[in-house]
């Protein structure tokens, strides 16, 4: 997968604490966008809800239109040995843990809320079988 793309109501309080909790760097940003490099692999487009539902005409070609609402879920992977960290990073910035999962394959799944309400999951190799 190369993008994930999240929409949220306030984009400076989106970005805000996706920075404060990964720090990942942000590879291009405006009005209705930013885009962050999530471990050079991947890309997680943060778009403010409405922002990209019109038609966009770049340099080079077409984008069209798209906009969601409702919350979402994706998961970002983590070493086994990382989750302990992720948890006390998540109580440091006072973002609950909802819920765990300790899966039949020996992953650990935890899954907790940005503040637009999506479902965000660290998950360690073992829940799937190609992770």
């Amino acid at each position: 997968m190369l993008e994930t793309g999240v929409y949220v109501e306030d984009l400076g309080r989106a970005v805000a604490f996706y920075d404060r909790l990964f720090g990942l760097p942000h590879l291009f940003e405006n009005d209705a966008l930013v885009a962050l490099d999530v471990a050079e692999r991947s890309i997680l487009l943060l778009f403010r809800r409405g922002g990209s539902a019109e038609t966009q005409t770049p340099p080079g070609g077409v984008i069209p239109g798209h906009d969601a609402s409702g919350h979402i879920h994706f998961a970002f992977a983590a070493d086994a040995d990382q989750l302990p960290l992720w948890e006390a990073r998540l109580s440091e910035q006072g973002v609950p843990i909802e819920g765990r999962v300790s899966w039949p394959r020996g992953g650990t799944s935890i899954y907790f809320r940005d503040p637009d309400g999506n479902l965000l999951e660290i998950a360690t190799p073992g829940i799937w079988t190609t992770y």
